[in-house]
């Protein structure tokens, strides 16, 4: 293997340290603002299922991103990767949580406007149409979780200590369902790009396991998101956790739990079979926003509330955030595009 391709590699997880600074406050930043949880126990536990989402639910959605945008180039893949990754730091340094997937998305978009290649507008409106899906699903499961669960507790006679304590074990449980759901959807977003010049061979643990070699880029790249969610991930935590929506530690678990399921919905290559096989319509395998999710979720709770406790300044903040990502890592990478290949002279496109 050339270590020439581990250069190339580093933008992608420059991407996955971005990615978990700035995602995980859709996991367990609801926990920490609501004070359920402290950040370095559960950052850790989000750490762990993360991988493990990645390495064992990763594949389904990285053939969606294959399909939008064939990246042929090992450069052109490092460029495209390095484009998304710079457009979320920058806007995690205002504060902003951004769109991963939409970063990408524009990036990969770039890069078929300089090589010349065909975008394929099925696939984009595909794409497109998660982006506006996901946080309204998202806001009507948790409305429904929440009228459940509202509901459950005052049937029972579980005392407040009692209720207490299970909402933080819940916690716990759906932060660690957040950070499978997280690695199994988004890891394309990390080294989907990567895939066709994946050089790394099948690891075989003996009769335990083995991991072919699509999930050995997947397991470097989440190691990449662990990396990022310990190190960088408070200051988007703030704005999740605390800043958009003052929540109780019900509506924390709440809003976890739905955005959870919301992203396993997208990755689950199982349940689009099973639809497909039954002949029923299915949900696109598609790297969705994990910050979309989250936000809808809030803003679902928030308006069946009344709307009075959401800041509506930082919603704006956040959608504005979700435009300015794409559109910024398409230009990001159409003219560094342009220096790789014309400055450097490396070949950022194969012509086919």
């Amino acid at each position: 293997m050339e270590p020439s391709y581990f250069f190339f590699l580093s933008s992608g997880l420059f991407l996955g340290w971005s990615l978990g600074a700035n995602d995980a406050a859709n996991i367990f930043g609801t926990a920490v603002g609501s004070k359920m949880a402290r950040f370095t126990s559960i950052a850790l536990v989000a750490s762990v299922f993360v991988i493990l989402g990645a390495v064992y639910g990763g594949a389904g959605t990285s053939k969606t991103l294959g399909d939008l945008g064939a990246v042929n180039a090992l450069a052109g893949s490092f460029m495209v990767a390095l484009s998304a990754a710079i457009a979320v730091y920058l806007m995690l340094r205002i504060g902003i949580t951004v769109s991963t997937s939409q970063a990408i998305v524009g990036a990969i978009i770039g890069w078929n406007m300089y090589a010349g290649k065909p975008t394929d507008y099925e696939i984009l409106a595909k794409v497109v149409s998660t982006w506006i899906l996901c946080p309204l699903i998202s806001g009507v499961v948790a409305i429904f979780l929440y009228l459940a669960l509202k509901k459950l507790i005052k049937c029972s006679s579980i005392h407040l200590l009692l209720q207490d304590q299970l909402t933080r074990i819940g916690m716990f449980i759906t932060a660690a369902l957040g950070a499978y759901a997280l690695g199994a959807n988004n890891i394309a977003n990390v080294v989907g790009v990567f895939v066709e010049s994946c050089p790394f061979k099948p690891l075989n643990f003996g009769d335990i396991f083995t991991l072919s070699s699509e999930q050995v880029l997947f397991l470097i790249g989440a190691i990449a998101v662990s990396v990022g969610i310990l190190t960088y991930s408070k200051k988007a935590i703030m704005t999740v956790g605390n800043n958009l929506m003052k929540m109780s530690p019900m509506v924390a678990l709440v809003v976890v739990l739905a955005q959870s399921l919301v992203l396993l919905l997208f990755s689950s290559v199982t349940l689009h079979n099973w639809l497909e096989n039954s002949s029923l319509p299915t949900i696109p395998l598609v790297p969705v926003s994990s910050s979309q999710a989250v936000i809808g979720a809030i803003l679902g709770i928030g308006l069946i509330k009344g709307g009075r406790g959401i800041n509506w300044g930082i919603v704006r903040r956040i959608v504005v955030g979700w435009i300015t990502a794409p559109l910024m890592a398409m230009g990001i990478c159409f003219i560094c595009l342009f220096f790789l290949a014309n400055v450097f002279n490396l070949t950022v496109y194969l012509p086919q």
